[in-house]
Parts: C-alpha cells; sequence; structure tokens
C-alpha cells in the first residue's frame, strides 16, 4: 500500500525547481511525480498524475498560478511558491496552505509541508479552500484582460478585445467572439465583475455585450 504524498513542481525557473527537489530529498513520505516549467505543462501533469500536493509559482509566463486554478478540475494541496511580496500574501490571505517566499529556507519549507501532511491526515477539504480561493481571487483582482477555457485537452486563450458578447448557458457562459464561440464554466454574475465595466453591459440577466458593438436601443 503506498501512502506517500504525491507531488508535482510547476515553476518556470530551473534553479528554484533544483531547489525544492533538494529539500524533498529529505522527505521519504513525499514522491515527486514530475516537474512542469510552465501552467500548461502543469495543467497535462495534473490530470495524469492526480497530485496530492503541487508546488505552483505564482508568476510564470504565458500562464500564471491564480490562472492555473481557473482550469483545474482536481484540487490538490497548494504551496506557493513566489519572488513577490504581494503575491505571497495573497496567495496566503485567500486560503492558500501556505506559500514560499523565494528565497526559502530548508526550515520554512518543512513548515509548509507539516501543514499540508496535517491536512491531509485531517483530510480538510481542498476543493472547498480552493473553491474560495478561486473566487476571492476574482474578486480582487478586477477586470481581468483575457479568459482561458479548457475543452478536454484543449485549452482556448480569449482576449477580452475578442469578445462580442456574452451569453447564459445553464452552469456556462458562452463567449461569442470573433474567433468562435467557447464555453466556460461561470455564472454571468461573477463574469460581470470580471469584465471592463467601460466596454461591456448587462442588457439581460443572460446577456452581456460590448458597447461599442450596439447599433440601437
Amino acid at each position: 500500500m503506498n501512502n506517500k504524498i504525491l507531488a508535482i513542481i510547476i515553476e518556470d525557473e530551473q534553479p528554484a525547481r533544483d531547489l525544492l527537489k533538494a529539500y524533498l530529498q529529505s522527505h521519504d513520505e513525499i514522491e515527486l511525480m514530475a516537474e512542469c516549467e510552465n501552467g500548461f505543462a502543469g495543467i497535462k501533469a495534473i490530470g495524469e498524475y492526480r497530485p496530492d500536493l503541487i508546488f505552483l509559482d505564482i508568476q510564470m509566463p504565458k500562464l500564471t498560478g491564480f490562472e492555473m486554478l481557473e482550469l483545474l478540475d482536481d484540487y490538490p494541496e497548494i504551496i506557493f511558491t513566489t519572488a513577490y511580496d504581494e503575491f505571497a500574501l495573497k496567495a496566503f490571505e485567500l486560503n492558500a496552505v501556505d506559500y514560499l517566499m523565494k528565497p526559502f529556507s530548508k526550515e520554512r519549507f518543512d513548515k509548509a509541508l507539516d501543514k499540508v501532511s496535517t491536512r491531509l491526515k485531517n483530510k480538510t477539504s481542498a476543493p472547498v479552500t480552493i473553491k474560495n480561493l478561486k473566487e476571492q481571487v476574482r474578486e480582487s483582482a478586477g477586470p481581468q484582460e483575457r479568459f482561458f477555457v479548457k475543452t478536454g485537452n484543449r485549452i482556448d486563450v480569449i482576449p477580452v478585445e475578442e469578445i462580442i458578447h456574452v451569453e447564459a448557458q445553464d452552469d456556462y457562459v458562452e463567449f461569442h467572439t470573433i474567433k468562435g464561440r467557447f464555453l466556460k464554466k461561470e455564472t454571468m454574475a461573477q463574469l460581470e465583475l470580471q469584465l471592463p465595466p467601460d466596454k461591456f453591459i448587462r442588457i439581460h440577466r443572460s446577456h452581456i455585450i460590448r458597447i461599442d458593438q450596439m447599433e440601437k436601443l
């Protein structure tokens, strides 16, 4: 019976990945399944290995750690790693398991792992924690410049400037864009907070339109 904690490192900086691996060597209870240098590879690895824990860098090119949260179907425990105070404090305050401020010591790393082990032993609900984290990130982030939509193994990037209008579809919203239509699991109320208010207006409980696309009132 394998009682080990399965882990994945998602970090764009090689020295940071090397440091995490070096610190993990003294933790026999952790089995490192994969290391990824960007968020897209991280999403794929999470789907493949179903880890108990991920070490997640917040600031990564192409796809940030917080943007990754929007694409996760399963919610492992998360320890954020970052070189930026404001992001680390935000992650900690928004219900993250813990965060590691670069450069971090072995002692600080061990404390973070202790918290994860306790949560896993007590079977504290990671999905609830991550759900709250995602909602609070949305509320604090303000208008977005782009959205990510996951369809099977494909991830589409939707820039805000390409959105023509949005329509509610049960538990989803449907983006009508210049490149086609895309479904995202989201409520209209949550989406409304993420669109720039000077460019979009909600004209109906099921419709949000781009203001410069209006021809008649």
